[in-house]
């Protein structure tokens, strides 16, 4: 079957393949200001891209790219699902990437497709393109990068995972499948009944979409509604053994616990050092579609004012968290337990920090800060901070925190920076940076090697800045560098 035929055949079975309307419509409500963002890439894939920013953000934010389910748009998804308002909470940057009816008649993100579900083509490619143009155009940081989408988003959320371990930290999987699960498999039968394989077998098909890859892998947080028949839950179950066995981890959890207003349940499976590698939320009650909780209260977002936004629980709120975007760093009301004293950086390599710190009588665990947002909760030290950036500096504190998960008082900080090469600028025209090595050229245009930017014509006559950082990785940076 061509591409065109199976993408048309799968349109018309994923009519819904981004929910089945289930509860009352809340009131209209305004929708939210989006920025449309042009020539950020090469963009093989045609998408769009749009920004919502915060009226206040902080220096080099944190950036989510958030994927929409069919028939929706970027809009729809921004209007409904909470992230504006999260992002306006906790300080962070979010990019709707939107898909069309010319690349799919359902509007559904083309993630059975290996034209688009591959590294370095596609839709994919256009993803990565979006998230590298964050980074250089609104100075955020590229070590906390992030991913989350619904239903075929939440598909393309899996792919972007496996494909770019190197571009994002952690992502949420909403109503999704694992990676690669139409390979071998009709994507019908990806959604409902589910495909059955070993999580060894599950964990190759993410190895194989970046072989050379050697570092970290990406945290991965999975949300399912138990009363789903569009992307049924055994689809949770086989997400979880293929990104459990990623981080080489047991396929049963460490901890379960019941969160949010409709006891949403709560499995985590901690890495080593103590931070959750991978997480499973089973929302009862609900069918197929993004979990929200509308109202003003400090675990409330979201509106059910379009289909497939199903009130329930702020999966949004819990999101952030599992990001570590929740503004902990601001709790005014910290525990009991006293701050621990002595960090200090006991190692530090090109993209690592190991901490030490004296530990705390009655501490259940710790939590870790990074530049003020919490990144890690291990077990006690040392603990290594990693997928940083070679060059550059950060700052650190530690709390306690006690059986309840409440975070003590924070230590004093500490400051560090990574070895390797510190951020370099390179201001020369196309053809000069081309045959500098730090850019490719396809056809008549210029791309920047790395975040693949379209530099214009391959001439002597157009100039940019291109900043490398890391080693190898080059963005533009004509508004200043570095």
């Amino acid at each position: 079957m061509t591409r065109r035929a199976l993408v048309r055949l799968l349109a018309l079975v994923l009519l819904a393949v981004g929910g089945v309307v289930a509860g009352p419509a809340s009131p209209a409500v305004a929708a939210v200001a989006l920025q449309r963002v042009t020539g950020f890439g090469a963009n093989p894939g045609q998408l769009t891209m749009y920004v919502y920013r915060p009226a206040s953000l902080p220096a080099h934010p944190p950036v989510v790219i958030a994927l929409h389910g069919c028939t929706q748009n970027a809009q729809t998804y921004a209007d409904n699902s909470g992230l504006p308002e999260l992002a306006d909470r906790d300080g962070f940057l979010v990019v709707f990437a939107e898909t069309t009816s010319a690349n799919n008649l359902n509007k559904c993100f083309n993630w059975f497709q290996a034209a688009d579900n591959r590294r370095g083509q596609g839709e994919a490619a256009s993803v990565q393109q979006m998230a590298a143009h964050a980074v250089s155009a609104y100075s955020a940081d590229p070590a906390r990068t992030f991913v989350t989408g619904l239903s075929a988003g939440g598909a393309m959320t899996s792919v972007m995972l496996a494909a770019y371990p190197d571009v994002f930290a952690a992502g949420a999987v909403i109503a999704g499948l694992p990676y690669d699960c139409a390979k071998g498999a009709s994507p019908y039968t990806c959604m409902n009944p589910g495909v059955d394989k070993s999580p060894a077998a599950w964990a190759q098909l993410v190895r194989d979409a970046y072989p050379a890859w050697t570092g970290p892998w990406p945290r991965v947080s999975i949300w399912q509604g138990d009363a789903d028949t569009t992307v049924v839950p055994r689809n949770a179950d086989e997400l979880r053994d293929q990104w459990t066995a990623v981080h080489g981890l047991p396929q049963t959890p460490a901890r379960t616990s019941v969160i949010g207003p409709d006891a949403t349940r709560q499995e985590e499976y901690p890495a080593a050092d103590g931070t959750v590698a991978v997480e499973v939320d089973r929302v009862p009650g609900i069918g197929h579609g993004t979990p929200v909780d509308p109202g003003s209260g400090p675990a409330q977002c979201g509106h059910t004012g379009a289909a497939y936004f199903l009130a329930s629980i702020c999966s949004a709120h819990w999101i952030s968290k599992f990001f570590g975007l929740d503004g902990s760093a601001t709790d005014p009301d910290p525990g009991t337990l006293p701050a621990p004293s002595g960090l200090a950086a006991s190692a530090v390599g090109d993209t690592t920090v190991t901490l030490i710190w004296d530990p705390v009588p009655g501490a259940a665990d710790y939590a870790v800060y990074r530049d003020g947002v919490h990144v890690a909760t291990p077990s006690g030290p040392p603990h290594t901070d990693g997928g940083l950036a070679p060059g550059t500096g950060h700052s650190w504190t530690v709390a306690a925190r006690d059986a309840a998960g409440t975070a003590g008082a924070r230590s004093a900080p500490v400051t560090a920076t990574t070895t390797g090469a510190p951020v370099a600028c390179w201001k020369a025209n196309n053809y000069q940076q081309v045959q500098a090595g730090r850019a490719t050229t396809d056809g008549s245009y210029a791309y920047a090697k790395g975040s693949g930017q379209n530099l214009g014509l391959y001439n002597l006559f157009v100039t940019h800045t291109l900043k490398e950082a890391p080693a190898g990785y080059f963005v533009i940076a004509d508004a200043g560098c570095p």
